[in-house]
């Protein structure tokens, strides 16, 4: 276990986030995670719920003094995006992550760290537990497969929550108020494809260790799609036909890696296409090996792999429109996130984000045309609601006021284009108020993440004053 013992004022938060930290949880296996939440809630006499999306809710009364006071709900998700570094040996189905401390942060050994959103459940844990801190009655709502299109928060029942005050915490900078964010859904685009017998060479392309990052939060930072260039690199060979291409882990991540396997009738330059390689991604100092293989039996047919290199280069990605009401913000976006080629077909899935439910409609159709003009079918799923600012919110007064008079510095009060399960919730229970925050934790959604553990210090102190007075 690593010392904590020079950070006292967060020994049960953290210890609860090291506690979940050895549980299995990327988006689709939510069972264990909701399993232990739920013992967690009966070890302590509290009343608790569980669903059959493995949505957990636990309640707890006021303390002596607090019982007239307004339900307060705190909330975030289970899941995590389980991505990882190439060559990285965890099998993050069965395991946890192997956590490091470096200096103020935590990371993990070749994975996510999943800070997003175990700090929501550290959080509550503690105060869950907690015997000594003042509160109102609470009900923290535990939501599964957010990451993957907010299916927990969509199929929970709102009669399980009563409070009408929710501190989503979910946020990834302190001293930010979230108080409106973008809706999305997912576009699943299949290509049919053909075979024929292979004729030529084969070679192995792999191009790994991108930036990545949330294909919300960090899609204007303009980060390299590893599918993207990918798509650019095998139609610079003349001749190339695919044999097989796969990359992205995730539908919010932007893909760090990609890999193919494609053939040519002829030897190929393969230092040209690796100088071309290194000018497409040396921003971002990526890495990428060209390597002659045994031939397969078959590969993709020219008109087959034209049409996945076409759509490849004709779906945007990235930035689609910038806000002309809010400067800075993105309006819309779409991340070309997971690809894959099977026997019969060529699978692409991408997430579409827009603050305006017209807009996303508009891409949708645009991504839905150039598919299906190549002979594809596009089906949708997980769409979710953008969430509205509300001008009349005490929580989003009380918040401001106890952070100034904490810190004595103004905190922020933003929208965002990533997409909270705020919205959903403010579909679902009328009349709620609601504001999401977080401590500082960087390089989400990549093996690069890490938290802060002193502003996850601040922000735990800051919770319990907004607790204290709300």
């Amino acid at each position: 276990m690593i010392d904590f013992s020079d950070f006292p004022e967060i020994s049960s938060p953290i210890g609860y986030f090291m506690e979940i930290s050895k549980i299995p949880r990327g988006s689709g296996n939510t069972r264990m995670i909701a399993d232990h939440l739920y013992a967690f809630a009966a070890e302590r006499g509290l009343e608790a719920y569980r669903d059959e999306y493995d949505n957990v809710v636990i309640k707890k009364p006021a303390t002596p003094g607090y019982e007239e006071r307004p339900i307060l709900v705190l909330q975030g998700h289970t899941d995590i995006v389980a991505e990882k570094a190439a060559g990285c040996d965890i099998d993050m189905e069965k395991e946890g992550v192997r956590i490091f401390r470096d200096g103020d942060l935590l990371g993990a050994e070749g994975t996510t760290l999943g800070a997003d959103d175990g700090i929501a459940l550290a959080y509550c844990m503690a105060l869950l537990d907690a015997k000594d801190l003042p509160h109102p009655a609470l009900e923290c709502v535990f939501t599964s497969d957010e990451e993957t299109g907010l299916t927990g928060a969509a199929n929970i029942s709102p009669d399980l929550i009563k409070g009408r005050i929710m501190i989503n915490l979910d946020s990834g900078d302190e001293g930010v108020f979230t108080v409106g964010c973008a809706g999305g859904l997912r576009a699943d685009i299949t290509l049919p494809t053909q075979r024929a017998a292979l004729v030529g060479e084969c070679y192995r392309l792999s191009l790994v260790g991108l930036l990545g990052g949330h294909s919300g939060v960090e899609i204007d930072k303009n980060r390299i799609n590893a599918l993207k260039v990918m798509g650019e690199l095998i139609s610079s060979v003349d001749g190339a036909v695919i044999v097989n291409l796969h990359g992205g882990n995730a539908d919010n991540a932007i893909p760090r890696d990609a890999y193919a396997v494609i053939a040519v009738e002829k030897p190929m330059d393969t230092e040209a296409l690796a100088s071309l390689a290194k000018e497409l991604t040396e921003k971002e100092n990526g890495s990428f090996t060209v390597e002659k293989i045994q031939p397969s039996e078959a590969a993709l047919d020219a008109a087959s792999t034209g049409n996945i290199l076409a759509l490849l280069k004709n779906l945007p990605t990235g930035v689609y429109k910038m806000s002309d009401d809010i400067p800075g913000l993105v309006e819309t976006s779409l991340n070309i996130a997971v690809a894959d080629t099977s026997s019969e077909a060529f699978t692409l899935t991408v997430s579409i984000r827009s603050s305006k439910g017209e807009e996303k409609a508009a891409l949708c159709k645009t991504v839905t045309k150039t598919a299906e003009e190549l002979g594809a079918k596009v089906t949708t799923r997980g769409e979710y609601p953008g969430w509205e600012y509300r001008k009349d919110s005490r929580l989003r007064e009380v918040m401001r006021s106890r952070w100034e008079k904490l810190f004595g510095e103004e905190p922020q009060v933003v929208m965002i284009h990533a997409g909270l399960e705020c919205g959903i919730f403010s579909d679902k229970l009328a009349g709620l108020d609601c504001v999401s925050t977080g401590p500082n934790h960087f390089d989400i959604h990549t093996p690069l993440e890490r938290l802060s553990l002193s502003s996850f210090s601040k922000v735990w102190q800051f919770l319990l004053e907004v607790i204290k007075n709300i």
